[in-house]
């Protein structure tokens, strides 16, 4: 885990001394996670997601996103709740239109009563997905989250999964 840390700060580092343009932006939307691994029958929890973000531009088309979300995942009946840092490198394949891709990291700050004390404190995975921005800086994505890191304080395995739609502005 200091590895990934490390890695990620070397990399934001870097790209951030490099970058040429900077603008900040807020975002929102609905999301749909569950947990994967040991577990059966769980019921997928609708939930939200908010946050702040800077997009840093490397290049014409190239940009990482640092993000900083709260955001309600788990699944139905075991709601957890988290304070999210992906960090998504963009391409543009198109004016507007970006894939995006990158590490996620995730400290829980909360929870149901049923699920909260059963879970590690940290999460970390991979966030896969696309956005569109118009000129007048809204934008809007979805992304597909993969839990990496096995947050059961018990024997067996338990993962993070969702998929998230939202919309957003860039100023």
């Amino acid at each position: 885990m200091k590895k990934i840390i490390l890695t990620m700060a070397v990399v934001l580092t870097a790209t951030f001394a490099n970058a040429q343009d900077k603008k900040f932006g807020v975002k929102a939307g609905y999301q749909s996670t569950n947990f994967t691994g040991d577990v059966t029958g769980n019921d997928p929890n609708g939930g939200f997601y908010l946050g702040g973000l800077v997009d840093f531009s490397v290049s014409e088309k190239f940009h990482v996103q640092p993000e900083l979300m709260y955001s309600i995942e788990g699944a139905k009946d075991a709601k957890l709740n988290y304070l999210r840092i992906p960090i998504m490198a963009k391409f543009y394949v198109m004016d507007g239109l970006s894939l995006q891709a990158g590490p996620e990291l995730a400290f829980k700050a909360g929870g149901d009563d049923t699920i909260k004390d059963g879970v590690k404190s940290m999460d970390y995975g991979l966030g896969l997905g696309a956005g569109y921005e118009l000129e007048s800086g809204l934008m809007f994505d979805a992304r597909y989250n993969l839990g990496l890191a096995n947050i059961s304080d018990a024997a067996g395995s338990l993962k993070n999964v969702g998929i998230q739609i939202g919309l957003g502005y860039r100023f």
